[in-house]
């Protein structure tokens, strides 16, 4: 074969090579493209999903999602809704303050790389979601606390507020004249709101804040600002935040232990179930406290159980907006 000729055919086949890799390619690419399409599909993100009956704050988590904004963005401002929510006596302003008269707020923040921040016993400040996240990315630390919290975000601009509305004030003195510490199931328990977020990159972040429990001792701080407590957020897996008797949660770690428990298979529901079940199994005491976890994996899959009946999630997804009772173990 002449030289021109064996060049000319070479040349030929790997043209058709070539074109034959394109087409392959191509189709591949559909078939991955179609194959992520079906996944967003079955997931349904962006995802919203929180404690308790919240739906202004669902909604406005759900809006940020929908402006193309991260799932951190999405939490800061849908936790904020409910801080400013002064008749709601549970979180932030209007709060129930502690037995010496003072409103006393925790919160957490977490975004989808694992970095973490968080304000305890923090005073006069409306948003203690937004300072733990300036905790999270203008400090070298991770939580901040009381006075020292206080003096950082008035540095950041946060203005000096009120917490204790005159609601709250006479439900206190009320209390006073009894100062008996009894923690109400279903009651106490509406003092925090988790709230967990995918935006459409999949990408999840969680939020925690509260005013902690009613009458509680001053300095008291529970499971919501305490990573790996009352929320945790791991985007290879998943994240888990809880609500209720914050020492309970504390002590088993509960939503590090659902976010591990999904790593190894579990769904979010089988995962909310044996958190539950190992707070039980070492407080047979359960009868008088309350707690609930809500839980989403990486698939947009969501879960939430309690130990009492009365507890609830508030879930945004697919354009509808719905306040959903839990399933709860205890059936007495």
């Amino acid at each position: 074969m002449k030289r021109r000729k064996f060049i000319q055919n070479a040349t030929l086949s790997s043209l058709g090579v070539v074109a034959g890799s394109s087409v392959f390619a191509s189709k591949i690419e559909a078939s991955t493209s179609k194959i992520l399409n079906i996944k967003n599909e079955i997931a349904g993100f962006p995802l919203v999903i929180a404690t308790w009956n919240v739906k202004e704050s669902t909604a406005e988590a759900w809006r940020v999602l929908q402006e193309g904004k991260s799932a951190l963005d999405a939490v800061e401002q849908g936790c904020r809704i409910e801080e400013a929510n002064a008749e709601g006596q549970s979180v932030g302003i209007g709060g129930l303050p502690d037995r010496d008269g003072k409103v006393t707020l925790d919160a957490c923040i977490m975004d989808s790389k694992g970095n973490y921040g968080a304000v305890v016993y923090l005073q006069n400040i409306l948003h203690p979601i937004s300072v733990a996240r300036k905790v999270m990315e203008d400090t070298p630390h991770v939580i901040l606390a009381g006075k020292g919290a206080e003096q950082f975000a008035i540095s950041e601009g946060f203005e000096p507020v009120n917490l204790l509305t005159e609601r709250s004030k006479k439900d206190w003195e009320e209390w006073k004249k009894t100062s008996e510490y009894k923690p109400i199931i279903n009651i106490e328990n509406h003092d925090t709101i988790g709230m967990l977020a995918i935006d459409k990159n999949g990408d999840l972040s969680g939020g925690c804040t509260t005013s902690g429990l009613a009458y509680k001792m001053a300095g008291r701080v529970g499971d919501s600002p305490i990573i790996g407590s009352g929320l945790f957020i791991d985007n290879e897996i998943g994240g888990a935040t809880a609500t209720g008797m914050g020492e309970e949660v504390l002590k088993t770690v509960g939503s590090f232990l659902i976010v591990e428990l999904m790593r190894q298979g579990r769904t979010p529901q089988q995962a909310c179930e044996e958190a539950i079940g190992r707070i039980i199994k070492k407080n047979p005491d359960y009868s008088n406290f309350q707690v609930g976890y809500i839980a989403v994996n990486k698939k947009g899959e969501t879960g939430y159980y309690s130990i009492h009946d009365g507890f609830s999630v508030t879930k945004f997804q697919d354009d509808k907006n719905e306040n959903i009772p839990s399933d709860f173990f205890n059936k007495n």
